[in-house]
């Protein structure tokens, strides 16, 4: 059996490991048959394998059925004859842990879990999509994506079964158990529960929702825990595929949508069967906003916690030369926030603010995005815009009010009218997935 589980953890050798794995492994296949991509178990897809995480190890192509995937366990190895120190926080400069700290045992699962959890919530949610695949191509990306969520997963639970005991074994079990969007047991994290019925949707979220895992996993693969960060490290090289399926999707869409505006009668696109540049904006604004409360509150207790315990870092931390102080004990950042009905400047400690932080950087990743789509479009006069940070939050420190798309503070009454009017109705949704017809032909997709 250990044989199909390719990874470089003494797996062969670890007989308690073994037992845990071996008890998990009926109960995530029950639920990857039950929740995984529908009525394609049978097929052999060609996809990307990690067998080893030497070079071109990683990326072994074959074809596979997914049931009988190679979830391996990998950690990237780390550098020969360099004993690495913790490069931030309270326990900077000491050698990094290859077990867990009692006191900090607690918070690393927590960590654990609740990115874990995300992995087959993405799975869930794109469960169906297979069936209206635009292309061949975007099938496989999708499988790739579903595989490659599911690997994940495994590289979390390995952490859990093999330094959390039997707290870690039940958590493992419970993240089979959750189901996204069930109102009895939902996923952890709001976002993972919303529905992904179309492909417009999926390439929302592959855009939006795995940048911001891009943004998780670089901070833990800071933590001085180092199985943690070498786990999310290797992740990392995966997760890389994900953000290309959606940015590039999206490309795609608004390009094909440029060259129906050209031909169709009043440039209405949707009398050719193409999706009008409002409507993207919409499912953009509708996705961004739902990812930015994933980085929980901009001034925020747990943060400061997670950096000065060395658990979590910044984005790049060791690595970006801007980062000269990696203590943080002293220095502040400048928060506006809404106050007693006006927006003002806040002082806060910058341990408080490291989800700030960690946000300012993925909101100007999507906006470098963003500038790439509107070169596609400039030619017919449509500009795209990521919303303002305050915009829809239900996490954070503009969550108790209400703001525009540019970030101007609204009544009640305009927000709801700005949602209405700025986020995707149901007859759009209806639209759209009018238009989600499958091409599995070789060399044919839907735009052509």
């Amino acid at each position: 059996m250990w044989d199909n589980i390719p990874n470089n953890v003494d797996l062969d050798n670890d007989k308690k490991l073994q037992k845990a794995l071996m008890k998990w492994l009926p109960n995530y296949l029950e639920w990857w048959n039950e929740m995984g991509p529908s009525d394609f178990a049978a097929d052999k897809i060609y996809l990307r394998t990690a067998i080893s995480v030497e070079k071109g190890g990683w990326a072994h192509f074959d074809y596979v059925k997914m049931p009988e995937y190679r979830w391996g366990i990998f950690l990237t190895p780390p550098h020969k004859g360099v004993e690495k120190k913790i490069g931030f926080g309270d326990y900077m400069g000491q050698d990094t842990w290859d077990t867990v700290p009692g006191e900090f045992r607690h918070d690393l699962r927590r960590m654990i879990v609740t990115q874990a959890d995300t992995e087959p919530a993405s799975v869930e949610q794109q469960r169906v999509l297979g069936h209206t695949a635009p292309s061949l191509y975007d099938l496989r990306n999708l499988f790739q994506v579903n595989v490659e969520e599911g690997r994940h997963l495994w590289a979390m639970v390995y952490l859990l079964h093999r330094f959390f005991g039997r707290d870690g074994r039940e958590e493992a079990e419970e993240l089979l158990e959750r189901r996204s969007g069930d109102s009895d047991t939902p996923r952890i994290l709001e976002a993972f529960n919303k529905p992904t019925q179309d492909w417009l949707a999926f390439y929302c979220f592959a855009m939006f929702m795995d940048r911001d895992g891009k943004f998780q996993l670089g901070s833990l693969a800071e933590s001085a825990f180092e199985p943690l960060a070498r786990t999310t490290t290797f992740m990392l090289t995966e997760e890389a595929h994900h953000l290309f399926v959606g940015e590039s999707g999206l490309s795609r869409v608004i390009r094909r949508t440029t060259e129906l505006m050209k031909t169709a009668p009043d440039e209405d696109v949707t009398k050719v069967g193409g999706i009008p540049f409002e409507i993207i904006q919409k499912y953009i604004n509708e996705w961004f906003s739902a990812s930015i409360d994933l980085f929980g509150s901009e001034d925020s207790s747990n943060a400061a916690n997670y950096f000065g315990h060395s658990l979590k870092g910044r984005w790049h931390e060791t690595r970006d030369k801007d980062i000269t102080d990696h203590v943080a004990l002293e220095g502040h950042y400048n928060l506006p926030v809404w106050e007693n009905g006006r927006l003002s400047n806040r002082e806060v400690p910058m341990r408080r603010a490291m989800n700030a932080v960690l946000l300012n950087e993925y909101h100007q990743d999507c906006e470098r995005a963003c500038k790439r789509w509107n070169k596609i479009c400039a030619e017919v006069g449509f500009e795209f815009k990521i919303p303002s940070l305050k915009f829809n939050r239900n996490q954070g420190v503009y969550a108790s009010d209400n703001f525009d798309l540019e970030g101007n503070n609204v009544t009640e009454a305009q927000f709801d009218a700005i949602m209405s009017k700025h986020t995707p109705s149901e007859k759009e949704y209806a639209y759209v997935q009018s238009l989600m017809q499958p091409v599995f032909e070789h060399g044919r997709s839907q735009t052509g």
